[in-house]
């Protein structure tokens, strides 16, 4: 390989860096170019050691054990059923509140707190020693579950539009990347008694207070969505969307509780996007006068206008919101997100007393392994949906795909929670976990292909609003002490995992009502 000089058409002397082998330039910088490169890259880079650091939460996959044990000695019925809960309702009621707040605030200051909450969860999980205080300690792990959906959305507030995919690859990586290494460290520190489970908070508590201060240092914001608008508004609702939101995949690993590409726009009930687009555009005429009386406002004007510029964002908010789930591709595939975002949450936050409850004199405990293994494989199989060829995904194939998706992970899981041996659970609940991650980055592209870049953040924080109203139903109904039928562990996961089977089903009738629709349609022609 060698480097050669280029002269650019503007006299700016470049370099090319040449393959031998291929006979191809592979990389043109020019000075102006290598600003720009290490302005979104830098940027990029903070924010992914800030979510690194955060996922470095080694006590998480031992939790149950670590409030079980001599150090707290929880009961499983005053963990599941009264302390566990109240972290599920904290994060729906914080959910929406934080979802504007984040725009307001133009990002960094929730992800701060979003740190602060982290300090505070495991300070408290470390040194607090009794039932109330682990209630109160919930209260807070909604916020910061809540506050993580400013870690998602700075990025598109701060980089060029060409750069989403890759900053969204670069956002996950950190995810995936602070979770293995966390599962893994856990287990080795557990497994040659380096560390018993109260010890490993320490560990946790570390990982937020160092994530709390690096994002102390994250660039501020100028701009958002809606309440702090670029004036005049560009919206791409004429352009294809491309994958940089599809990385919301809605997993969420915790005590308590993926980049692709896609093909322009299609829409599945024979209406084109761009009757959407009108809509937006229109909508758009509007705000930038907005801006426009905004930037000669004076005095006493002021004020008025601050109240029509936030009249301005939430008819914008609206717009997008209706023209996004009047097309139904994007509701078929959000029902399922939500649907089965709301059992895998709920899943992911018991399973640990479930396995307690199978066997408490098992010798070695290998949840710490068992999380690492699923984010591993979760990443790779999220990686090979990515590949999957969008013509694939005809209306009935992508039907009945969910289908067997659903039903295969709810008879994973049953097997899972019906089994009297540990590893058997273990492996079933990886079948699951991995079923899952395929489906939901599938799932994701597709609601991304249909709707535009400006209205991921709406699309996907709505359907996870959805989906922790639907988890707090669960809880509510078979998992609270005070609530319908607050059913053993045992009970709730045979529950979680007929819930499965039930969107099997909800999807076989669509699949049924697809083929009935398509013959009288062939037969009225």
């Amino acid at each position: 390989m060698t480097i050669v000089g280029v002269q650019s058409q503007a006299a700016a002397p470049s370099i090319g860096v040449v393959d031998e082998d291929f006979g191809l330039i592979i990389t043109l910088i020019t000075p102006s170019t290598i600003v720009i490169m290490q302005e979104w890259l830098k940027i990029s880079l903070l924010l992914c050691t800030f979510g690194f650091l955060k996922e470095i939460r080694p006590s998480e996959p031992f939790i149950v054990n670590y409030l079980e044990g001599p150090w707290r000695n929880f009961t499983i019925t005053e963990i599941t059923q009264e302390a566990f809960p109240i972290g599920t309702y904290s994060y729906l009621a914080q959910l929406a509140v934080i979802f504007l707040v984040t725009d307001l605030l133009r990002y960094k200051p929730i992800i701060i707190v979003n740190g602060i909450a982290g300090i505070i969860v495991w300070s408290m999980l470390t040194w607090t020693t009794t039932l109330t205080g682990l209630k109160v300690l919930e209260l807070f792990y909604g916020t910061y579950c809540a506050a993580e959906v400013a870690y998602y959305s700075y990025i598109y507030a701060k980089v060029d539009r060409e750069h989403y995919q890759k900053v969204t690859s670069h956002t996950r990586a950190a995810i995936y990347s602070g979770r293995f290494l966390a599962a893994s460290l856990a287990q080795l520190l557990v497994h040659f008694e380096a560390m018993d489970y109260r010890q490993l908070n320490y560990l946790s508590l570390a990982g937020q207070i160092s994530a709390t201060i690096w994002a102390l240092f994250l660039p501020s914001v100028k701009t958002s969505m809606y309440f702090h608008r670029r004036s005049p508004i560009t919206l791409a609702a004429s352009e294809p969307p491309s994958s940089s939101a599809v990385g919301v995949d809605g997993s969420h690993s915790g005590f308590n509780g993926q980049p692709l590409s896609v093909d322009p726009w299609q829409s599945s009930n024979g209406s084109s996007i761009e009757n959407g687009t009108a809509n937006h555009q229109a909508v758009i005429k509007d705000d930038r006068s907005i801006d426009e009386d905004v930037d000669s406002s004076e005095g006493g004007h002021q004020q008025r206008n601050r109240c029509e510029q936030l009249r301005g964002a939430f008819v914008l908010l609206w717009s997008h919101f209706r023209t996004s789930f009047t097309n139904r591709s994007v509701l078929q595939w959000s029902i399922w997100y939500a649907l089965a975002m709301a059992g895998y949450i709920q899943i992911t936050a018991y399973v640990q007393a479930l396995w307690q409850s199978i066997d408490v004199t098992q010798p070695a405990i290998w949840n710490g392994a068992v999380e690492a293994a699923l984010t591993l494989l979760g990443a790779i199989v999220s990686l090979l949906a990515g590949y999957l060829h969008s013509g694939f995904l005809k209306p009935r194939t992508s039907l009945m795909a969910l289908a067997l998706l659903s039903l295969a992970a709810g008879g994973a899981m049953l097997l899972a929670t019906k089994t009297t041996d540990l590893i058997v659970s273990y492996v079933a609940y990886l079948v699951f976990g991995v079923l899952y991650a395929f489906a939901i980055t599938v799932v994701s592209a597709e609601i991304a292909k249909n709707i535009a870049d400006d209205c991921f953040g709406l699309v996907f924080g709505f359907n996870t609003l959805v989906a922790l109203s639907i988890q707090t139903l669960l809880t509510v109904s078979v998992t609270d002490a005070e609530g319908w039928f607050a059913l053993d562990v045992f009970g709730q996961f045979t529950v979680f995992s007929y819930y499965f089977v039930a969107i099997a089903i909800v999807y076989t009738t669509f699949l049924l009502l697809e083929v009935i629709s398509s013959v009288v349609r062939r037969y009225k022609t």
